[in-house]
């Protein structure tokens, strides 16, 4: 199986929107760049493997993930979509029929507090070119509120739809992505059930 090192990619970094975003100025030191590009690099490792790269994922029953800093319940996954590896998310799968991909991400105790969400969504496209942010606001999720954003962009010159979840909840940061050649309501159907699903259980139980 063929891996990629994203450790030694070099992708230009491109501005989103006209200026920089005065809460990002604001925000710097060395934790918050450990930060930012620990995400940009997670969402990256995902494209590559929608891109054919071969990518890995456990923890998951088909109704509850759970690994040492969190737990929690989503699905059921639909029957069209088959589990695929990736190592930088928690779970992810593959809508063959759909030309889609679907990750989902998470992290606790690096940025769920300080950061908003907005802010979050921006960084994990803080490596790709040619974005367009094509509708984003604000829903609930799991009691809590959550920023879903509609965006085209492009990494490496190839050009992607993205539907993107992110919740903040109990320290902990979730990321929900829908990745697919082109829009497709029947398909994105799908993922938003999917995700409108979610619920945080205990770790410990």
């Amino acid at each position: 199986m063929q891996r990629v090192s994203i450790d030694t990619m070099s992708i230009p970094v491109v501005g989103w929107g006209p200026g920089p975003n005065p809460r990002m100025v604001r925000s710097s030191g060395p934790f918050y760049r450990d930060t930012r590009m620990f995400r940009r690099l997670q969402l990256t490792y995902v494209v590559l493997c929608v891109l054919g790269v071969g990518c890995a994922s456990n923890g998951y029953d088909g109704r509850i993930y759970r690994n040492d800093e969190l737990a929690f319940r989503i699905g059921p996954v639909p029957e069209s979509w088959r589990p695929i590896e990736a190592s930088d998310a928690l779970l992810a799968f593959r809508d063959d029929a759909g030309k889609a991909t679907i990750a989902v991400n998470a992290r606790c105790g690096l940025d769920g507090d300080d950061v908003p969400l907005e802010a979050l969504t921006k960084h994990l496209f803080l490596q790709f070119t040619e974005r367009q942010v094509q509708n984003q606001d604000l829903v609930r999720m799991d009691g809590r509120e959550a920023l879903r954003t509609q965006i085209v962009a492009a990494l490496d010159g190839v050009s992607k739809r993205y539907t993107v979840y992110v919740l903040k909840k109990d320290g902990c940061v979730y990321d929900f992505l829908h990745i697919a050649d082109d829009a497709s309501e029947m398909r994105e159907s799908s993922f938003e059930r999917f995700v409108r699903s979610f619920s945080t259980v205990d770790s410990a139980s």
